[in-house]
């Protein structure tokens, strides 16, 4: 989604430099990026699904009272003058997807111009952007400061295949939240960091004996939508070794998605560690939300969106009092040491979104140089106002998040070991079938024949050719 405060392209981990050099240009593309470079008079538009008093107003706001004047009168200083506008939107993210979709193909559009993460790939692959080192000039892209303050993991964000489309504004990254007091009442340790899918269950298990509590809820079925691909699905799935999408194949009923699913069936099948029916009800995910508050769930798997926007003791929908004292968390361990992803030990998805360029601007050094300074630490600072958020940003992070011991936790620790979704357009299928897959496990098929199914769907949405297992 692209909501700031819900703040995704598979590759190769590559620091921007890397990435920037790894492809030259053509004469025409050397050309195009110096186009009107040397210009003293400038016009260029941004544009975001955000608006003034509705959707993502804050940010709305920033762009208009801080981006624009403060780039304006940097511009001046530099004996340019600089017209720059915001054309806001606050509608659904696929209106907005549609919408500058519809302008990049008819040669329209903002200069710079806001989107998902996600979706890099398929505007990719549609020609609708193009690698920042195309549009600028590898030099110019790979020479910006701010690179050296954005984790090459979180570049992932606006990469696909090796390249860099955009810069990463905002991210954010999943943990494994759970309820000290009813740890402490179990008998399991308080600064409890499992290193392994069976201590997750031994840890549920334990917490079985607490009358009134559920023990371990990771989110399921096609109820929760998106979020059992992202806070279940995708975690354990790379705990296993392998992204959902790995050289261009999506993985099918392979090792690691038959383990993933038994997982499933341990946690909501006979064992009884968690409860099926949240995962079939419509509002299942925020009962859940609602239960962990009430310190009636010991465990739960979510995003840095459970602690600062759900549970937040001050602001939250399901306002949990005694948060600050009562909530651990830890990183999601791999199936067991070692077996994760790139061999690590724990593993973690994350969503983002940023900014690209449109390959048609007039002005493509000028619009660069925006885009640099949007990103820049004293206008992501300005953009956050009082609301602390993890960002793209160490050293934005550093100074923001240091009163904020989770936040701390998830930029420091969490980012560096994180995978983002696939940022191509079968994705949403993919993930639909993912999350049947689940629903069929939790309403006691097996683990093995709800993969075999998925692969089924898996074929037909991808084609056979493009599966792996």
């Amino acid at each position: 989604m692209m909501h700031r405060k819900h703040l995704v392209a598979v590759g190769s981990v590559l620091t921007a430099s890397v990435v920037l050099a790894g492809c030259g240009g053509t004469k025409a593309s050397v050309a195009n990026a110096q186009l009107n470079a040397g210009a003293k008079q400038i016009t260029l538009s941004i544009t975001a699904n955000a608006i003034s008093g509705g959707k993502n107003a804050q940010e709305a706001d920033w762009m208009t009272k801080y981006v624009i004047p403060q780039f304006e009168a940097a511009q001046k200083k530099k004996g340019v003058d600089a017209k720059v506008t915001f054309d806001p939107n606050g509608v659904d993210d696929a209106p907005y997807k549609t919408k500058i979709s519809l302008a990049l193909n008819t040669g329209g559009g903002a200069d710079v111009i806001s989107i998902d993460g996600i979706w890099v790939g398929e505007f990719a692959d549609a020609g609708y952007i193009k690698p920042l080192n195309t549009v600028v000039g590898k030099d110019v892209a790979a020479k910006w400061s701010g690179w050296s303050q954005i984790k090459p993991s979180v570049q992932q964000v606006m990469t696909y295949q090796n390249n860099l489309y955009g810069i990463p504004d905002g991210t954010d990254g999943r943990v494994i939240y759970f309820n000290k007091n009813l740890f402490k009442q179990a008998g399991l340790p308080t600064d409890w960091q499992p290193q392994s899918w069976s201590d997750i269950i031994s840890a549920a298990q334990k917490l079985k004996s607490l009358p009134g509590v559920t023990p371990l809820q990771i989110d399921a079925g096609s109820a929760m939508g998106e979020a059992t691909t992202m806070q279940g699905v995708l975690p354990l799935l790379v705990g296993t070794g392998s992204p959902i999408l790995k050289n261009g194949k999506w993985q099918g009923d392979s090792a690691g998605l038959t383990s993933t699913l038994d997982l499933y069936a341990k946690i909501y099948g006979a064992g009884k560690l968690g409860d099926p029916q949240l995962q079939q009800a419509a509002n299942g995910r925020d009962q859940s939300f609602a239960a962990f508050a009430k310190n009636k769930l010991g465990i739960i798997i979510e995003s840095d969106y459970l602690w600062r926007s759900v549970i937040n003791p001050s602001n939250g929908t399901a306002p949990m009092a005694n948060r600050d004292t009562a909530v651990g968390w830890a990183k999601i361990p791999a199936e067991s040491a070692g077996t994760g992803v790139n061999g690590q030990n724990f593993v973690s998805m994350s969503g983002g979104s940023g900014e690209v360029l449109n390959p048609k601007t007039k002005y493509p050094q000028q619009a660069f140089e925006l885009m640099t300074f949007m990103n820049s630490a004293a206008a992501v600072k300005a953009r956050l106002g009082n609301t602390p958020q993890v960002t793209a940003r160490d050293d934005v992070n550093s100074q923001v998040l240091a009163s904020d011991p989770l936040l701390s936790f998830i930029a420091k620790d969490v980012l560096p070991i994180t995978i983002y979704r696939p940022s191509l357009s079968d994705y949403t299928k993919v993930s639909t079938a993912l999350q049947n897959a689940t629903d069929s496990v939790v309403n006691g098929t097996s683990a093995g024949n709800a993969a075999k199914t998925y692969e089924k769907t898996l074929e037909g949405i991808v084609g056979a050719g493009n599966v792996f297992k």
